[in-house]
């Protein structure tokens, strides 16, 4: 596309001089200004900050057009009530303005709703506290874990090499190596751009196995075994289902599907790759612990952990009473709720099925408080965490760390063209076509990405200052509020059950006895 338009403008050119030459002198203005277009279409092409103007040269420019005058049209559709809700900050121009170096302040108060039901925000205090000279990291690792990893409060969620860009995985490792952040792998494979830029890895397992599976789509421990012991992957994550679409697995359109997706992956090239919907290496909670077991002794004992989005109450406390019962517990947990998802899924799963982060994060919470586990276990967040009031919200909600996987998209150059599953992406991160892809320049995203998550991380550190808190452990429910009716607010120590250490084991109380007495380790079926 980007040589094409190129090309035309400079045959435009030629004919336009021709016709100057033998024809009216009019025609050298029309000359002037196609020798301006194509001096401009140059230099889209080889210039490297925007990757829509190297596919789209020329073309591209009415996207900053249309983007210098959004806040008119924004507002022109607010006075007219066309979307029928009140205007809420777009967070996006927030991502794309903090990878850019710029801050993100903005004028004339907040153009939220304030008084609207549901509303929620953070509580301050009058004795702010001095911001922290560095941010503050999480440790993960449990008692049975000889190599324990230090984890930012912001990292990169689950995206595969073949979902994004080799470029896109480049730049993203490389952010996450002068940051000092994590980049989960997806369940796509380790592979060299995972490792080309230094960055800690956490190396995701799904249902397919992909990168470490045997020839039938089996877990092949020796290849595990080999792969694992590379120094840049810090922490394991076994895949049991994603917040996009819970309950089946994962799919690669065979468009995507290129010779070298298909050699990392192990599967037939050209042709649509689906991850099954369970795991074929354990269908039981207790198998699922004993196979955490089974990996960190493998790694060499690194962190091992578990992702899931939450369905029911009761496959957690299943999953609890396996962990109790074999005295096996994973270093970390990662909740991704139904909002979040980068992946293509149908639009039914999207939108109808699995648990809202809030909702999945505070039980898996309470779970594991509940049964005496908390203390042994870190439990990361992911689904639409974006700023810095994103990270204090989750951790006020119950996690020790967050995940970002479409925000770290956009700060990389994605526009949301939703365009993913067409392997057409206009500006070369979600696509495997090399000429698209060509765009995505990996230095200058790189210090993008850094600079997006580095400012996030900031961010929520000077909001927790703000609110008297000099240590994540001392955030507490009691300071994040709600709005329930239009003249009530009330705090999430009001709205939620927190359990106690051990209460569970002790005496469940009503409101969990029904789930607990139908949760078994044996099963994740419940036992009613």
């Amino acid at each position: 596309m980007s040589f094409f338009v190129v090309g035309a403008v400079g045959v435009a050119l030629l004919l336009g001089a021709f016709a100057a030459i033998v024809g009216s002198w009019a025609w050298w203005l029309v000359v002037a200004i196609l020798a301006a277009l194509l001096l401009l279409g140059l230099y889209d092409i080889l210039q490297r900050r925007h990757s829509v103007l190297r596919n789209y040269p020329i073309l591209g420019h009415m996207r900053f057009l249309l983007e210098s005058i959004r806040p008119e049209l924004q507002q022109y559709f607010i006075e007219r009530n066309f979307d029928g809700r009140p205007y809420d900050r777009d967070v996006r121009t927030v991502i794309y303005e903090r990878a850019k170096g710029i801050h993100g302040e903005l004028s004339f108060g907040t153009e939220r709703d304030i008084e609207e039901v549901g509303y929620e925000y953070l509580v301050h205090s009058t004795a702010p506290v001095p911001e922290p000279a560095e941010p503050p990291r999480v440790l993960v690792g449990g008692p049975d874990c000889s190599r324990p990893h230090s984890m930012s409060l912001l990292n990169v969620s689950s995206m595969s090499f073949g979902a994004l860009s080799a470029n896109a995985i480049r730049a993203l490792n490389g952010a996450a190596a002068r940051g000092g952040f994590a980049h989960d792998t997806g369940e796509g494979g380790l592979t060299p751009y995972h490792l080309s830029g230094g960055g800690d890895l956490v190396w995701e397992i799904g249902s397919g196995y992909f990168g470490t599976r045997t020839a039938d789509g089996h877990f092949d421990p020796d290849i595990f075994a080999d792969k694992a012991s590379h120094e840049s992957v810090k922490l394991i994550n076994i895949k049991l289902s994603q917040g996009a679409k819970p309950g089946i697995g994962g799919v690669l359109p065979a468009a995507k599907v290129s010779r070298e997706i298909a050699e990392y992956r192990g599967v037939p090239v050209g042709e649509k790759c689906v991850s099954p919907a369970a795991h074929s290496a354990f269908s039981t909670p207790r198998e699922l612990v004993e196979f955490v077991a089974r990996l960190r002794e493998l790694s060499g004992g690194k962190p091992i952990g578990f992702k899931l989005c939450v369905g029911s109450r009761v496959d957690v406390l299943a999953i609890c009473k396996a962990m109790v019962a074999e005295n096996i517990t994973p270093d970390f947990i990662v909740v991704d709720g139904a909002e979040g998802g980068t992946a293509a899924a149908p639009l039914e799963y999207e939108d109808h099925v699995g648990l809202p982060l809030t909702d999945g994060l505070m039980t898996v919470h309470n779970a594991l408080v509940g049964t005496g586990l908390r203390d042994r276990i870190k439990v990361g967040a992911s689904g639409k965490v974006a700023a810095g009031n994103d990270i204090v919200k989750r951790l006020i909600q119950g996690a020790d760390y967050t995940n970002a996987a479409r925000a770290m998209m956009m700060a990389v150059g994605c526009i949301q063209a939703q365009r993913c599953h067409t392997n057409k992406c206009p500006v070369g991160v979600a696509t495997q076509d090399n000429r698209r892809a060509r765009a995505l320049d990996v230095d200058d995203k790189t210090t993008r990405a850094y600079r997006y998550q580095a400012a996030t991380v900031a961010q929520a550190a000077q909001i927790m200052a703000s609110m008297g808190i000099d240590d994540p452990a001392e955030l507490t429910p009691h300071l994040l509020r709600r709005r329930v009716t239009s003249t009530e607010q009330r705090s999430y120590a009001e709205l939620y059950e927190w359990l106690s250490p051990g209460e569970l084991l002790a005496q469940a109380p009503q409101t969990w006895l029904g789930d607990w007495s139908a949760a078994t380790a044996d099963s994740f079926r419940p036992q009613r």
